[in-house]
C-alpha cells in the first residue's frame, strides 16, 4: 500500500563487522576447506592416471612434377579450403576408420573399452533403478566405438591445414598407438579412395574409347567421301585446289599486266626518242642490246680517231672525211637497231596483252569453280569439325586411360596428406595433476566458504547499521514473503465504519461508553465494569483499525500494561486490518508469546529471537495466521537474553518488515517509553491496550506522552472474543 507506507532511507554496510565474521567463523571455514582439500587429494591420489598422445597430419599436394600428367600444373590442382579441411576432420573421426583401428588393435578385448566389463556397484544400482542405461544392451562393437569417441579428439589447427589427432588412455603405449593407427588408416582410406576412383575410371573409359574409335573412323570416312564426291581436292596450305589455282592465277594475271604496262611504257619512250631525234643512250632497253653496245664502242673509237687527226689535219682532209663518213654510217646503224628494239617492245606488249586476255578468261572460269567449291566446303568443314571433335575426345580419353592404367599397374596413388608428427609414448599422465587439483580445491572451497559466510552475515543484518541522519533501509526486502493484497477502493481514505450496527458499542469522538444494556461477555463471564456503565477514555478495535488505515501508519506499537491477556488487542486489530485486504504482520515481542500463540494454535516456532541470534532467515520465522490473512512472527525458541545481545539489529529488521508489509503490528507487552524507543520510526502509532480502566493504565499513558508520544491511543478489546485459545473460525466484530 504505497499510499500508506512512508519512504525509507539507506543503511550502511559495516565492513568491519562483515569481514569480522570470517574470523569468528574460522573454525567452520577451516574444517570445510581442509575437508574438501583432503577429499581432492585422496581423489587425485587414487584416481587412475590417463595418458594422452597426439599425431598431426598435414594436408598438402603429394603429386610430384615427374609423375604429374602432361598439361596439369601445380596450379591446376586446387588445395583444400577451410571447409575441405574440416571435412577431412570428420572423415578421420568416422565410424569406418574407428572400426578398422579397433579391429587392428583388438580394443574390444580391453576392459577400458568395455563399459560392461567392470561396472561398479553404484552403476549397477543406477541401471537397476532405470537412471542409467545398461551397457549390455549395446553390441560390443558399439561399446568400443563409444569408448573411443569419449577418448578421441580430432581438431583442425586454426588458420592452417594441419589436423591433430589426440587420444587418451590408461595405457601410455595404447595412447600413442591409437592416433598413429588412425592416421595410417586415414591415409590408407584416401589411397583406397583414389584406387577405387582409378578403377572406376578405367572401367568407364574402356568402352567409351572403343565407341569413340568407331565414331572417329566413321566421321573421317564421311569427310573423305564428301571430298571425293564434291571434287574438293586439297592443295597446299590445306586449301581446296580450285581456290588455290584461283589465287595463283590471280597472281599471274597481276604479273602479266605489270609486264604489259612496262613494255608499253618503254616502247612509247623509245618511239618518242626516235621521233624527236633524241639520244637513245638514256633508254635501258636500247643500251641493253649487244649490237648497239658494239656500235657504240665503234662510234666512240671513230670519234677518238677524228679528234686525234684533227690536231694535225684539216677538216677537208680525205682521211678525216672518211672517218666522218664511217661515223655517220654508225649512227644510222644505231638508229636502225633502236627501231628494231622498239619493234620488239611493241611485240612484247602485244604478247602481254594477249596473255592477259587468256588469263582473264581462265580466271573467270576458276571463279565459277571456286564459288561452287566454297559452297560445298561449308558442309565439308562441318564434317571435319565433327571428326576433329571426336578425335580430340578420343585422344583425351586415351590419355586419361593410359594414366589411370599406369597408376593402377604400378600402384602409385599419392595421397594429398602426410603424417609429419607421429605420436610417441607419453611418460607422464595428463590426469590427474595432484598439485593443481588440490590447489584448485583449496582455493575454490576457501573462496566459496568465504562468500557464503559474507552473504550469511550480510543477509542476517548483523553487518548493517543505520546511516547517519537517515532512516534504516530495508535489507531483507527481497527475502520477505508478502501476500498479494487485493486492490483497495479509491475512497479508502474516507472509509466510514457503521458503528450503529454494533449491538453493544456506541462510538463517541474520543471515548467508548458501555451501556447498561450490554449483554454479558461471550465467554459467559460478566464484566463488572461493563455492567456498571463506567465510561472509559478508549476506542474500540474497529475504531483503532480505521485510524491506522486512514492515517497511513506503517507500524503500530501496542503496549499492554495488564500483561498477556491484554495482548489480544494487537491480534484483533491486526486481523481487522488484514480483513480489509492490506498486508499485515504481527511481531510478537512478549516474553511468553501471548500474541502469537493463539494465532499459531499454541505451537512453538522459530521467531524474532532466532532471527536476532542469526539462527534463521526471514523465510523461516514468518508464518501465516491460522484464522485470518494476517502473517505473524512469533517470539522464537532462542533464549531472549542471548537474542537481545543483537538488539541493535532490531530497528533494521522492523524497517525491512515495514517495507514488505503495509502495516507491522508490534506487541511489546508491559513497556515504557524508553523500551519502545528503538522500535519507533516514521509512520508509527503507539497504542495502549487495556481490559480494565485504572490508575495503572493512566500512568502508562501519561508516561508515554511524557516520553514524546503525544498521540497515544487507548484501545480495549471489550466486546470481542479474546483469542486466548485456538478457535475454528475467526469472528470479526
Amino acid at each position: 500500500m504505497s499510499g500508506v507506507q512512508s519512504n525509507t532511507g539507506d543503511v550502511d554496510v559495516d565492513l568491519r563487522q562483515l569481514f569480522a565474521s570470517l574470523i569468528s567463523n574460522w573454525r567452520r571455514l577451516a574444517i570445510v576447506v581442509f575437508a574438501v582439500t583432503g577429499l581432492a587429494f585422496v581423489f587425485a591420489s587414487l584416481a587412475t592416471p590417463h595418458y594422452r598422445a597426439e599425431t598431426k597430419i598435414l594436408i598438402e599436394t603429394r603429386e610430384s612434377v615427374f609423375t604429374r600428367p602432361d598439361g596439369s600444373g601445380e596450379s591446376d590442382r586446387p588445395m583444400l579450403d577451410e571447409e575441405g579441411v574440416t571435412s577431412q576432420v570428420e572423415i578421420i573421426g568416422s565410424t569406418d576408420i574407428l572400426k578398422q583401428v579397433a579391429k587392428k588393435l583388438d580394443l574390444a578385448s580391453l576392459p577400458e573399452f568395455d563399459a560392461s566389463a567392470d561396472m561398479s556397484a553404484l552403476s549397477r544400482l543406477l541401471v537397476i533403478a532405470g537412471l542409467k542405461g545398461d551397457p549390455n544392451e549395446l553390441p560390443p562393437e558399439e561399446r568400443v566405438l563409444k569408448a573411443m569417441r569419449e577418448r578421441l579428439v580430432v581438431y583442425r589447427v586454426e588458420k592452417s591445414r594441419v589436423i591433430g589427432i589426440q587420444f587418451s588412455s590408461q595405457d601410455p603405449k595404447l595412447a600413442a598407438a591409437v592416433p598413429n593407427a588412425i592416421a595410417d588408416a586415414y591415409l590408407e582410406f584416401q589411397r583406397g579412395s583414389k584406387l577405387e576412383s582409378s578403377t572406376e575410371a578405367i572401367d568407364w573409359l574402356k568402352p567409351e574409347i572403343a565407341d569413340l574409335s568407331n565414331r572417329v573412323k566413321d566421321a573421317e570416312a564421311k569427310v573423305a567421301a564428301f571430298r571425293a564426291q564434291s571434287d574438293l581436292l586439297v592443295g597446299q596450305n590445306n586449301s581446296v585446289l580450285a581456290t588455290q589455282q584461283l589465287s595463283e592465277l590471280s597472281s599471274e594475271l597481276s604479273r602479266v599486266r605489270a609486264n604489259r604496262s612496262a613494255a608499253q611504257a618503254t616502247a612509247q619512250t623509245v618511239r618518242q626518242a626516235l621521233k624527236d631525234g633524241g639520244s637513245l643512250d638514256a633508254i635501258p632497253e636500247v643500251l641493253s642490246s649487244g649490237l648497239i653496245q658494239r656500235l657504240r664502242e665503234r662510234q666512240v673509237q671513230l670519234r677518238n680517231d677524228i679528234a686525234d687527226l684533227s690536231t694535225t689535219l684539216l677538216p677537208n682532209h680525205p682521211r678525216i672525211k672518211a672517218l666522218n663518213s664511217q661515223l655517220a654510217d654508225l649512227n644510222a646503224q644505231i638508229r636502225n637497231q633502236a627501231e628494231k628494239v622498239l619493234g620488239g617492245l611493241v611485240n612484247e606488249a602485244a604478247a602481254a596483252t594477249q596473255r592477259e586476255q587468256q588469263l582473264l578468261a581462265d580466271l573467270n572460269t576458276l571463279k565459277v569453280e571456286s564459288s561452287r567449291a566454297s559452297e560445298e566446303e561449308v558442309e565439308l568443314r562441318a564434317l571435319e569439325r565433327e571428326a576433329a571433335a571426336q578425335r580430340a575426345l578420343l585422344e583425351s580419353y586415351l590419355t586419361r586411360y593410359r594414366e589411370a592404367a599406369s597408376r593402377q599397374d604400378r600402384n602409385y596413388l599419392p595421397v594429398d596428406a602426410r603424417i609429419f608428427s607421429r605420436a610417441i609414448v607419453p611418460s607422464e599422465p595428463y590426469f590427474p595433476k595432484v598439485v593443481p587439483i588440490v590447489g584448485a580445491a583449496f582455493v575454490g572451497s576457501l573462496l566459496l566458504m568465504a562468500i557464503l559466510t559474507l552473504l550469511q552475515e550480510l543477509f542476517s543484518g548483523r553487518a548493517m547499521r543505520p546511516a547517519a541522519g537517515s532512516r534504516v533501509a530495508p535489507v531483507a526486502q527481497v527475502a520477505m514473503p508478502a501476500r498479494r493484497a487485493a486492490e483497495l477502493p479509491d475512497d479508502t481514505s474516507q472509509t466510514s465504519w457503521d458503528v450503529a450496527n454494533e449491538p453493544v458499542l456506541h462510538d463517541e469522538p474520543e471515548e467508548l461508553v458501555l451501556r447498561d444494556a450490554l449483554p454479558a461477555r461471550r465467554d459467559g463471564v460478566a464484566d463488572n465494569d461493563v455492567s456498571s456503565g463506567q465510561t472509559y477514555p478508549g476506542i474500540s478495535i474497529e475504531r483503532a483499525a480505521e485510524r491506522l488505515i486512514t492515517s497511513g501508519a506503517a507500524r503500530a506499537i501496542f503496549v499492554s500494561p495488564e500483561g498477556d491477556e491484554a495482548a489480544a488487542t494487537a491480534v484483533l486489530v491486526a486481523r481487522e486490518v488484514a480483513d480489509v485486504g492490506l498486508r499485515v504482520l504481527l511481531l510478537d515481542l512478549t516474553a511468553t508469546g501471548a500474541a502469537s500463540q493463539p494465532m499459531l494454535d499454541g505451537g512453538r516456532y522459530p521467531g524474532i529471537t532466532n532471527l536476532l541470534a542469526s539462527e534463521a532467515q526471514f523465510t523461516d520465522v514468518i508464518r501465516a495466521d491460522h484464522y485470518s490473512e494476517c502473517d505473524v512472527m512469533p517470539v522464537g525458541t532462542v533464549d531472549p537474553a542471548r537474542a537481545m545481545r543483537a538488539a541493535d539489529r532490531l530497528p533494521i529488521i522492523i524497517e525491512s518488515l515495514t517495507t514488505a508489509y503495509d502495516l507491522v503490528v508490534i506487541e511489546c507487552g508491559p513497556a515504557d517509553a524508553n523500551e519502545i524507543r528503538r522500535l519507533v520510526g516514521d509512520g508509527t502509532e503507539v497504542l495502549v491496550s487495556f481490559l480494565k480502566h485504572g490508575e495503572e493504565i493512566v500512568d502508562v499513558a501519561d508516561g508515554l506522552r511524557a516520553g514524546g508520544y503525544d498521540d497515544v491511543m487507548l484501545v480495549t478489546p471489550i466486546g470481542h472474543d479474546l483469542p486466548t485459545s485456538p478457535q475454528p473460525t475467526r469472528s470479526a466484530a
